[in-house]
């Protein structure tokens, strides 16, 4: 699994040229994304908001499943870069009067794309569509299933790195529904990766993995104790659209006994910062007095999650561009041997 994702996301000069998944990506790579969204967190405040990295580009938003911040991130990502955007409206697609996947991206790609940003319901759709384009065309995970939601998980790393300079050293809490989280699953492979000194995961039995120690985490079933000390708090979500109804009693019962608030807030780390993927969903995994108060960095996670989706794109098109580069120097040399 790992060396097929990274084989597909990586050229033969180790350069980005798909972003499918953390799992795999060596911590160079991570530490390029980051450093490349910091020259372009700026660009938002400047009067002309764009620079030419992928002008005359074009790239296609496939959202297979409702999003509001990741498109739009994606989408001024994009635009900040220059690309033209086209958005499918996939509800009102051919695919809803029985064409084919592969027959909308085969037409997308006579279109001259050249790049898919794709969100889908089934885990390892992104993986698949990689296999199967065209190698013009790259292909940037936007969240599949309960697999990754690598470009989320960056723009964590980087709002960690931000606020706390690096990761070593670091207590990570992540608190909630780990079991079906996409998001939990990538920021565990990227704080890994990238050295946090400790990964904790924190909810009731019934929404953790049984298997997720062997990811290198400490598990906790009361909030208190994984909250202890910690440098960084992650809230999720209650993905209740993909959850059994009796994996949780009741919302008001899961706060209970794991919403964040100010009170439960005070064994973490002083300085603690509080984050959130969002949705937020207010007095069920966090308290108001918590999500706007001065311990929350949420609303910058969105900013600089612009910054982090220009630099994947960017990344994964000069990936792409060097791989044509040699294509054409190998096909000129067999001319000129010839």
């Amino acid at each position: 699994m790992t060396d097929s994702h990274t084989s597909i996301q990586l050229t033969n000069g180790g350069q980005l040229r798909n972003f499918i998944a953390l799992r795999g990506l060596p911590k160079p790579v991570l530490e390029q994304i980051l450093d490349t969204a910091a020259s372009f967190v700026d660009v938002g405040g400047r009067e002309i908001k764009n620079v030419p990295l992928l002008r005359g580009k074009t790239v296609v938003n496939l959202f297979f499943e409702p999003s509001t911040r990741t498109r739009s991130t994606f989408e001024l990502a994009a635009k900040r870069l220059s690309a033209d955007v086209l958005n499918i409206d996939i509800a009102r697609s051919a695919t809803s009067k029985g064409e084919s996947l592969m027959d909308m991206l085969r037409n997308l790609e006579a279109m001259a794309s050249d790049m898919f940003v794709v969100r889908h319901a089934d885990s390892g759709a992104p993986h698949y569509i990689a296999r199967h384009a065209t190698p013009n065309v790259a292909i940037i995970n936007a969240g599949d299933g309960r697999h990754a939601h690598p470009t989320q998980a960056m723009l964590d790393m980087y709002t960690i790195r931000h606020y706390k300079g690096g990761f070593k050293g670091l207590t990570v809490a992540i608190v909630g529904d780990i079991l079906h989280s996409r998001v939990a699953r990538s920021q565990i492979y990227a704080l890994r990766t990238l050295g946090a000194a400790e990964i904790r995961v924190v909810g009731p039995r019934t929404l953790i993995p049984n298997d997720i120690e062997a990811m290198g985490v400490k598990v906790f079933n009361r909030l208190q104790d994984g909250l202890r000390d910690a440098d960084v708090v992650i809230a999720l979500r209650l993905q209740k659209e993909r959850m059994d109804a009796a994996l949780l009693p009741s919302e008001s019962e899961f706060y209970n006994h794991y919403g964040l608030n100010n009170e439960r807030l005070t064994v973490a780390h002083p300085e603690a910062i509080v984050m959130h993927p969002g949705p937020i969903n207010r007095g069920v995994e966090i308290a108001s007095e918590v999500a706007d108060g001065p311990h929350s960095v949420i609303l910058h996670q969105v900013t600089f999650g612009i910054a982090v989706r220009m630099a994947v794109m960017s990344m994964c098109m000069g990936g792409r561009e060097t791989e044509r580069a040699a294509r054409r120097q190998q096909e000129q040399e067999g001319q000129d041997v010839r």
